[in-house]
């Protein structure tokens, strides 16, 4: 083939030019056959990928019976906000248009304001109830927990001993420093409810303690009974009462008193065992007594001290050991010895002669200076310490070399207390600060209150922290029965801090209480205490629980006594010991609660109360007995009607069944309430006469015995057994209560069942008879007395106005066809 040459190359081209451009105006688009190619890459990677999306979501859809496409194009004309979307504007010369843009846009404004404000209340109510359901939540975790150990959720119980046994014959689980609280307690409460003179607990408690021979516990509750030596405080705030200047300077003295007083008898344990070396002589008084210990304890000797000796020994520790036992006299004595400090005589006789024991604002302004100029840089320990208690110099510094306990401690800081001022002063410690060092600064690691609790709840208690001192006693295992009991002391003193519900946990923390005060949940401790023993010892539990009856209880016309009497007869059971029982002909025997009645406990209005408990958890039988312990004899008859009503047509009849369980509680009833005005509506009672006729009806029905069984039944009025009583029947069955129209079905199949059974018998006898007997025509009067009834029935079935079962209607029909 010949080569083309340079002139058919360029007409092919254009041939080929004139084929692609055509004779169209189209516009030409000039691209590359790079720009061409991706392009092209383009479009295929885009049309290949939302194809196998659209494959794979046809697969999906096309299982669930969807079309795509038709999803798709339904999707894209739908608009979510087209109905609420602002109007376009129209011109304002229009107006009959735009009255009707405005109105409409006024509409969907206050529709979407509608809808935003109903959207935040309902958040807002979603989060308050979120965040009331983890408050109760946290209120659960706390209150399983005591204090803040978490050895103590399970309360362990104590050793039983033989003789502790209560008065119904069980052993009791209290051991024997429990069973002598209770002694003390009870004859408490019972002098009380007989309107004697109210007794101390506290000192009651105090000499049971004392015969445990456990001299820290004594001492814990001389203490105790020393702090609580307060004036009356009536019903008024606690924590505002205490926080008052003369309550707490009275609580500073008592303190003081206490600490003076067992130092003074330590010394004589002191001097006492080392009489040589005390050389005391046979003189009495606290100056020998001093003297004699700072001779055991070698004090001369130790290096620093002043030159200045009384009758042989040095002056300020005599003077500072005479402060520490209490005996301001003494010191002054000791002072007087000394005619050069006829100043300090002077102050200190302005301390004897103050009843605060304070001395003026003068005196102390003076002490403070002379302190500050020449007394700080003494060498003498006792010096300066004698000079800071009377002054309050210094108070940051603890004297460490001649204060070396926790009592010396805490003795020099009540002696540096002042009251608290609007501003803080820096010189200057109040007793909520000393109170606040004692809890939250130290604490119960510092002062290694696991080693020795009674050294920690000492200074509580000093302190005027008996709530903080309880919950952190009832977390020791020795000592929790004794906090319990403590608090049930103080709180008969009306000094107890309680918080503000009883569903609170243990130890409260109130944020208009001033820091660092607590309040002690009394009602959750003493049912943490009384749980181990709820079932052995009935009485003591409610001893206990008479201790909070001037709490407010769950419901406003309701004590804590009595709320938590009716958790735990419920808990328990123990109806019949707890709450009394009725006799047969009517008198009530008294329970253990009969003992408490009093102003503000009736023991009716708790029975009652236990009784509704009791219905509302579905336990129907108690709340029936405990409705007739209180004589409200409706409900009795309401509830056991309505029992009734459910086991009436049941066969079983054995020991112990429900129906023979309610069947003996009517029988009771109303042989009980032939004899006494029975307090219910007359449709009440009369519906449980029928209802026992019922069963009556059912029981000989169930033993075959026919003839009886429609005895009872035409006394009940209920079923006509003839014509003329149809319309009364049907007048009759419109008065019914529920309990006896629902049963109505099963009493009509029974009596049809009668009715056939009573033909099919007769049947039976002339078919066996001889053809002479046969011709008898009392036999056919008597099943054509049959049928009659039968149908009657069946026609009476259908007029009541009751809404019969399909398959009664059914089951009735075919027995009367089985009788034609």
């Amino acid at each position: 083939m010949a080569e083309a040459d340079f002139a058919d190359l360029v007409y092919e081209a254009e041939q080929l030019a004139t084929e692609i451009v055509g004779t169209r105006e189209l516009p030409r688009i000039e691209r590359t056959l790079k720009q061409v190619l991706e392009a092209s890459q383009a479009l295929w990677s885009k049309v290949t990928a939302t194809g196998a999306q659209d494959i794979q979501a046809n697969l999906l859809l096309g299982t669930k019976g969807l079309d795509l496409p038709q999803v798709k194009q339904k999707l894209e004309t739908l608009s979510s906000r087209r109905t609420f979307e602002p109007l376009d504007p129209v011109p304002i010369t229009d107006i009959q248009s735009f009255l009707k843009n405005e109105s409409e846009n006024a509409i969907l404004q206050l529709i979407e304001s509608t809808h935003q404000t109903t959207f935040n209340h309902i958040g807002n109510l979603h989060y308050s109830k979120m965040f009331e359901e983890w408050q109760e939540h946290k209120t659960n975790l706390m209150n399983s927990l005591l204090g803040y150990s978490k050895q103590i959720v399970d309360i362990p119980t104590r050793r039983e001993t033989i003789v502790n046994e209560t008065l119904f014959g069980t052993r009791s689980v209290l051991d024997q420093e429990e069973m002598a609280y209770i002694r003390h307690f009870t004859e408490y409460n019972n002098a009380i409810l007989q309107g004697l003179p109210r007794t101390n607990l506290l000192e009651k408690f105090a000499s049971a303690a004392d015969d445990f021979n456990n001299q820290k516990l004594s001492d814990m509750w001389k203490m105790l009974t020393f702090m609580c030596q307060l004036p009356p405080q009536g019903k008024v705030n606690v924590l505002e009462a205490r926080s008052q200047p003369h309550v707490q300077e009275k609580m500073i003295q008592q303190a003081l008193a206490y600490l003076e007083l067992r130092y003074k008898e330590y010394m004589e344990v002191i001097v006492s065992g080392n009489l040589r070396s005390a050389r005391r002589g046979g003189s009495p008084g606290t100056i020998p007594l001093v003297k004699g210990f700072i001779n055991v304890r070698q004090i001369a000797n130790e290096p620093g001290l002043d030159d200045e000796i009384v009758e042989g020994s040095p002056l300020w520790p005599l003077v500072f050991y005479c402060l520490r036992c209490g005996d301001v006299p003494a010191a002054i004595q000791c002072m007087k010895a000394d005619p050069s400090k006829e100043e300090l005589v002077a102050i200190l006789e302005d301390l004897r002669d103050s009843p605060q024991r304070k001395i003026n604002m003068r005196a102390e302004m003076q002490l403070r200076s002379v302190y500050r100029r020449t007394i700080r840089s003494s060498p003498d320990p006792y010096k300066r310490a004698v000079y800071c208690l009377l002054g309050a110099c210094d108070v940051h510094d603890d004297h460490r070399s001649i204060c070396k306990t926790a009592d010396d401690y805490l003795w020099l800081k009540l002696w540096q207390l002042r009251e608290e001022e609007a501003e803080p002063v820096p010189d200057r410690i109040c007793y909520s600060f000393l109170q606040n060092l004692v809890l939250e600064d130290y604490g119960e690691q510092y002062y290694k209150a696991n080693e020795q609790p009674n050294v920690y709840f000492q200074l509580l208690v000093l302190t005027g922290q008996w709530e903080s001192a309880i919950d952190f006693l009832i977390r020791v295992d020795k000592y929790r029965s004794h906090a319990v009991h403590m608090a049930i002391a103080i709180h008969e003193t009306n000094l107890l801090a309680l918080p503000a519900s009883i569903n609170a946990p243990l130890l409260v923390i109130d944020e208009a209480d001033k820091a660092p005060m607590r309040r002690l949940n009394l009602l959750r401790l003493v049912l943490l205490y009384t749980k181990k023993f709820e079932n052995s010892d009935p009485k003591e539990i409610l001893h206990y629980f008479f201790a909070l009856r001037n709490l407010q209880g769950k419901e406003d016309d309701m004590n804590a006594f009595a709320t938590c009497v009716i958790n735990h007869v419920m808990e328990t059971k123990q109806y019949d010991l707890i709450l009394g029982t009725l006799e047969q002909d009517g008198c009530r025997h008294p329970g253990l609660l009969d003992a408490f009645e009093g102003n503000s406990i009736n023991v009716k209005s708790i029975t009652e109360a236990i009784a509704q408990t009791a219905e509302s958890r579905g336990l129907l039988e108690d709340a029936i007995k405990l409705y007739d312990l209180c004589g409200a004899h409706e409900k009795v008859l309401s509830l056991l009607n309505a029992l009734l009503s459910q086991v009436l047509a049941r066969s079983s009849n054995e020991p112990g069944s429900l129906r023979n369980r309610l069947v003996k509680v009517a029988n009771e009833l109303n042989s009980r309430y032939a004899g006494e005005d029975v307090n219910c509506k007359a449709s009440t009672f009369t519906t449980f006469k029928m209802l026992r006729n019922f069963i009556t009806f059912f029981d000989m029905y169930h033993f075959k015995e026919f003839n009886k069984a429609l005895d009872v039944i035409m006394s009940t009025r209920v079923i006509p057994m003839n014509v003329d009583e149809m319309e009364d029947r049907i007048n009759n069955f419109r008065l019914l209560e529920d309990t006896i129209s629902k049963n109505i079905p099963d009493i009509l199949l029974a009596v049809m069942n009668i009715y056939y059974h009573q033909y099919q018998q007769i049947q039976g006898d002339i078919k066996n008879m001889s053809a002479s007997m046969l011709e008898d025509s009392n036999k056919s009067k008597h099943l054509s007395f049959i049928r009659e009834r039968a149908r009657l029935l069946t026609s009476f079935a259908g007029t009541i106005p009751y809404r019969m079962p399909g398959d009664t209607n059914s089951r009735l029909v075919q027995l009367e066809i089985g009788m034609t």
